[in-house]
């Protein structure tokens, strides 16, 4: 893959300067200096997510996300939030699949303030019964919102569980609801001191600081934390489809929709960036190939292609899917046929360079826009850090998208995008009383 000699993807992604260090402890930390304005992004990035887990107690880590607000031995439930935001902070965090991730973006007098409170919660979080039912119902609850309430969550999870056959890729990362309801504390005191320890931590500083004072201060507050023996990490090959599997989900709709999975590869292989440019162009905004041709001529309501962006791109090998809802009056299953058609042209024709060329533009603006951020570099470094081992790749993103080629993009439409690779889920609209009869949703 040879990039086009009119652009230089370094005028647009100026180098991210990092330096790394590692405490006695095994925990990593990563600066990333910036002097423009006096604000910082920190970041704590566990390396824990539903990947971790076990079937009994799918959604523990998530739910440990909710935990690790609800107070220590020293503060009350939220009180580490709102002593961090009367400071000026943004406070929030995330659960993925591969990793849970906390952050602070605040001003830069007050980062010590934020090592004190995580190394607190990290050492002192409390952990009891009055912690842990009201956060276990919360979860319960937000399941029942995003998966079973929403349009599309449970075709989405039924996509995911019929795909993956042997990885834990198959389950939500919210937790399957018995899994929640049984769920005790004594499952998660013992998550707790398998996965919540220094050697699985990845500490990132962006923004307004020294990095020889970043790291005094990250070793004062994190580095005497002993770190027991690390839980092994679960290492599951999804072995190769071979033949397409299908699954029906009867729910009370006012669309027929279907869910189409095709698996893919992780954030650590090449192929990634022609894929995420295949996504972009065909359903990267009103001129994408999908928009043209069902969406504009009223064949589906929605079709899209999705494709988690860098650097939230799963460690292990992922799903890019297709959702294509029908426009009311048409028939989903020529619908059906007419997008398994539009792919088999683009395995045939490939695309033309101006597609390419827009795609391209597409994704290098969204980069660009980001990268201006503190929080946007940190994720990157330390999510590349986290899952590849290379945090050096947020450095090349730009230029790897542009080094793809036509050629490469065919090729990965040809080697992903085949029906013995594929897994679909059609959402078929039933009646209350037909649903009802069926048994509860869950």
């Amino acid at each position: 893959m040879t990039p086009s000699p009119n652009f230089d993807p370094a005028a647009w992604q100026p180098e991210i300067s990092l330096e790394r260090f590692t405490l006695v402890n095994g925990l990593t930390l990563f600066v990333l200096p910036d002097h423009r304005l006096p604000i910082v992004s920190l970041q704590i990035h566990y390396q824990v997510g539903s990947r971790h887990e076990l079937p009994g107690i799918t959604g523990i880590s998530h739910l440990f996300e909710h935990l690790m607000f609800r107070g220590t031995e020293t503060l009350g439930p939220e009180e580490f939030s709102r002593i961090l935001q009367a400071k000026g902070g943004e406070i929030n965090a995330f659960t993925t699949r591969d990793n849970t991730s906390y952050f602070e973006n605040l001003p830069a007098e007050h980062l010590e303030l934020g090592l004190t409170l995580e190394a607190d919660r990290l050492l002192n979080l409390k952990l009891d019964d009055d912690t842990f039912q009201p956060e276990r119902q919360v979860v319960i609850s937000e399941r029942k919102l995003r998966s079973v309430d929403s349009p599309f969550g449970l075709v989405e999870e039924q996509l995911f569980a019929t795909a993956y056959t042997q990885h834990p890729y198959g389950w939500p990362v919210v937790g399957w609801d018995q899994d929640l309801h049984r769920m005790t504390l004594e499952d998660c005191l013992a998550y707790y001191r398998s996965h919540y320890q220094p050697g699985k931590i990845t500490v990132v500083i962006a923004g307004d600081v020294e990095p020889v004072r970043a790291h005094n201060l990250v070793d004062r507050y994190f580095g005497k934390i002993p770190a027991p023996a690390a839980a092994p990490a679960p290492k599951v090959v999804e072995p190769p489809q071979r033949g397409e599997r299908r699954a029906i989900l009867k729910k009370v709709s006012q669309v027929e929709a279907l869910f189409a999975g095709f698996h893919v590869v992780g954030l650590d292989h090449p192929d990634l960036y022609p894929l995420n440019l295949l996504a972009t162009i065909l359903s990267g905004g009103k001129a994408s190939r999908f928009h043209q041709d069902f969406v504009r001529k009223g064949k589906a309501i929605a079709l899209d292609v999705e494709l988690a962006p860098l650097p939230f791109s799963a460690q292990d090998p992922d799903l890019l899917i297709i959702a294509a809802v029908a426009a009311p009056g048409q028939s989903l299953p020529e619908l059906e046929t007419e997008l398994w058609a539009a792919l088999n042209r683009l395995a045939q024709e490939g695309v033309t360079p101006a597609e390419l060329a827009r795609a391209k533009k597409l994704l290098r603006s969204q980069a660009v826009r980001s990268l201006a951020h503190n929080f946007f570099r940190g994720l990157l470094v330390g999510l590349f850090h986290l899952k590849t081992g290379d945090a050096q790749l947020a450095n090349r993103i730009l230029s790897s998208l542009e080094a793809v080629t036509a050629d490469d993009i065919l090729r990965v439409a040809r080697t992903y995008l085949r029906e013995d690779n594929r897994t679909v889920v059609v959402l078929q609209p039933v009646t209350p009383e037909k649903s009802q009869a069926l048994g509860p949703l869950a």
